[in-house]
């Protein structure tokens, strides 16, 4: 046992986040109506390089949201990765349409646009792809597959705002995309999220039901039965301080994971890592390894050794599959194996190098011992 203990995932508040907080106190507007909400709006827009984005309390809010707004209901199909973080298919749900549920890519997790293409039939409308722990999705082949059949393109860029293919940001790649600004998150709002499109049709729909359904230009007329999916102006103002300090945020976590990478080098006959597709840039969100040659009991037993050496983890997402709300007696074999060897490490802006030869150390330890 320890007494030093390193976080997992912990909020860097350490910019002009108070400063916009109590400005937007003394403005006496702390709820959705407020300045730092249309310049959170406007500034993330730019920052992803669309038109449009429409700012929601969480992210998956965001993603029913544009659900809704894609006209998605019952008796619809939605394809979604297995592996992903289960909000992805519970707003799906939502819409009272089925998740239609494929394996994913060994390494990245993302969806595999083979077995994506393969699930596809009369009754499909829409494909979410996850850039799942900050990798972009193979954007370009499921958009290749997907609009000659009419079938929307969902990108959940959760976990990786600031990812790229080529020199194109996540959020723009896709009919609409959702971001969460969830406390873990690279940019954070405590909870938040937000909606990018660049189709200014989808976007006043996208207002238009995230505000209860209020006509914009007949006050308390309600057309439509909407939702209360508003950002607060005090989260927004969390917000634009946050993305002031983007940069700053991804040069630290980028030098954290190569110091994770050159270190655990010492193991490299033992675990694997993530690699990411030529062309892609990803984000450094958290720190996946995948021992070789456990299951998840194993996978456990790593982590509880972890945790006696004073360093958290997470298991890599379990499979929806196997989740009782979206079991499923398909085959998932990459899925299966992935997830179950999967262990997330931490990764934030307070850690120091330092930090990560404690955790390193704990991990080499630990795998030759295995």
């Amino acid at each position: 046992m320890t007494d030093r203990f390193i976080n997992l995932a912990q909020p860097d508040l350490g910019g002009r986040e108070s400063e916009y907080v109590n400005d937007a106190l003394s403005t006496g507007w702390i709820s959705s109506i407020g300045h730092y909400i249309g310049e959170f709006e406007s500034r993330f827009a730019e920052f992803v390089g669309v038109e449009h984005a429409i700012a929601a309390n969480n992210g998956t809010t965001a993603l029913h949201l544009a659900l809704v707004a894609l006209g998605v209901k019952a008796g619809d199909e939605v394809i979604v990765p297995s592996v992903t973080y289960v909000a992805s298919a519970n707003a799906i749900a939502y819409c009272g349409a089925t998740a239609v549920l494929v394996d994913v890519e060994p390494g990245t997790l993302n969806i595999d646009p083979a077995a994506m293409e393969a699930a596809i039939t009369d009754k499909t409308v829409a494909v979410i792809a996850v850039h799942l722990y900050g990798i972009p999705a193979r954007m370009h082949e499921i958009n290749a597959i997907c609009k000659p059949r009419g079938i929307f393109v969902v990108e959940d860029a959760a976990e990786a705002h600031g990812a790229k293919i080529g020199d194109d940001v996540v959020g723009s790649l896709s009919d609409v995309a959702i971001f969460s600004f969830f406390g873990n998150k690279i940019l954070t709002t405590g909870e938040g999220g937000m909606v990018t499109t660049d189709n200014t049709e989808l976007a006043d729909r996208l207002r238009l039901f995230r505000g209860q359904g209020m006509d914009p230009n007949r006050r308390y007329w309600f057309p439509v039965v909407g939702y209360n999916y508003r950002m607060t102006n005090i989260a927004a103002a969390i917000g634009v301080a946050q993305l002031e300090r983007y940069d700053e945020f991804i040069a630290k976590r980028t030098a954290l994971t190569d110091r994770y990478d050159e270190k655990l080098a010492a193991v490299s006959n033992k675990l694997e890592t993530v690699q990411v597709p030529e062309g892609f840039t990803r984000v450094p969100w958290l720190y996946n390894i995948y021992p070789v040659g456990i299951d998840a009991t194993k996978r456990d037993a790593i982590m509880g050794a972890l945790k006696d050496r004073g360093v958290d983890s997470r298991p890599v997402f379990y499979p929806m599959h196997v989740l009782p709300a979206f079991e499923s007696d398909a085959a998932f074999p990459v899925s299966d194996e992935w997830s179950a060897r999967g262990i997330s490490l931490p990764l934030h802006t307070a850690l120091t190098i330092d930090d990560i030869d404690f955790v390193t150390d704990a991990v080499v330890e630990i795998l030759q011992a295995t």
